[in-house]
């Protein structure tokens, strides 16, 4: 196996594959969450129990799961439908209500009155969450109801230019919608990538890519990839096991690892200057990633836009989305810091010959 250093991925490049990824349409399959923030500020601690009195000063709410992903696809100029079930209850409607806003096709979610809406409530003060409450309920779909679902989801694949299969394990992901939707999108040769979850591995079989974490892929494999061969192997059975075109394993403060098919493995080093949040990152990289195989990019250069996108939004607070203009933007400065170090290394003096060397000093070509 071949590992290369990240592609080199211009502004001017960068430029012309948001362009493209404009005239992209990508359909979402997966758990439709809504994620509610109450914001507000602590002055004391409670006199009832040793916790933080919150004093609520707004709340908001944004699409979670695989919405999430899906109003990242929108923000970064795609052409977004979403596939997957809410509740027949007021916070379905709150859902479908802010996918709307944000142009995001909804004709495949599906309204079922026995899947109560998955709801997280994330309490936030002083720029820290607090805590979270989680309101759901997980259970595979009814037959009835799945299989409305496989039938929206195959009208929807006549018109799209890439699936992203969002697992979350909240029950809509199943063997039985996968053994459909995987061969019906490998037919018409549509891109298909999936954010996995580590239990349902083996139903993933022939997609195009997948976007596991260290923990998700070491869970999936029964062992630990800590170690730089550890992953390498690691990246590599999950290929042959999965039969995939690649798999992009996210390594957090470590950056990624793309491994193809081909067997050239791409390191790429994280680009975050602050973390604030981690809440949604996982989204934006399958949603970065994919969009951009869609616009034409390589792997290797889709797995950059990728690693930039999902450096963007932990730098924010809650769940976020980058934008073109903030990847364009961080394109940009990469480049100048890149020249700045260039110029930097060849200002400094070079290594004294060898007519100047020291007694005792090897020679620059000697091996020790």
């Amino acid at each position: 196996m071949s590992q290369t250093a990240e592609p080199s991925l211009s502004p001017a490049r960068l430029r012309r594959l948001l362009v493209a990824c404009r005239r992209a349409t990508v359909l979402v399959v997966g758990d439709l969450m809504l994620d509610e923030f109450v914001w507000g500020k602590v002055s004391r601690i409670s006199p009832e129990a040793p916790v933080p009195v919150v004093w609520v000063q707004s709340e908001s709410v944004m699409p979670g799961g695989a919405a999430n992903v899906a109003n990242n696809l929108r923000a970064l100029g795609a052409q977004v439908r979403l596939a997957g079930v809410v509740g027949a209850d007021p916070w379905g409607q709150r859902l479908l209500k802010e996918l709307t806003r944000r142009r995001i096709g909804v004709s495949g979610v599906i309204r079922d009155r026995t899947s109560p809406t998955t709801v997280k409530t994330r309490v936030i003060a002083h720029h820290q969450q607090v805590v979270r409450v989680d309101r759901e309920r997980q259970a595979p779909l009814s037959a009835a109801t799945r299989t409305r679902l496989i039938e929206t989801i195959r009208k929807q694949l006549e018109a799209v230019d890439a699936v992203i299969i969002e697992d979350y394990g909240k029950g809509v992901i199943s063997r039985e919608l996968l053994g459909e939707v995987i061969p019906l999108a490998r037919a018409r040769r549509t891109l298909i990538t999936v954010d996995p979850k580590e239990e349902h591995f083996d139903l993933y079989r022939g997609v195009t890519a997948l976007t596991p974490n260290r923990a998700e892929a070491g869970q999936a494999l029964g062992r630990e990839l800590e170690t730089e061969a550890a992953l390498a192997r690691g990246g590599q059975e999950l290929l042959e096991r999965l039969r995939s075109d690649a798999v992009l394993i996210t390594l957090g403060e470590d950056g990624m690892c793309l491994f193809e098919r081909s067997g050239r493995r791409t390191r790429i080093p994280t680009v975050a200057q602050e973390v604030f949040d981690v809440a949604g990152a996982g989204d934006t990289v399958i949603a970065a990633f994919t969009l951009a195989l869609a616009g034409g990019a390589s792997m290797p250069e889709a797995a950059v836009i990728a690693n930039r996108a999902a450096g963007i939004v932990v730098g924010k607070l809650g769940v976020a989305v980058a934008t073109p203009e903030e990847l364009l933007g961080r394109s940009s400065r990469l480049k100048a810091q890149g020249s700045r170090l260039k110029a930097r290394a060849s200002s400094l003096p070079g290594p004294p010959s060898s007519s100047r060397a020291g007694a005792g000093q090897p020679p620059a070509s000697s091996h020790i």
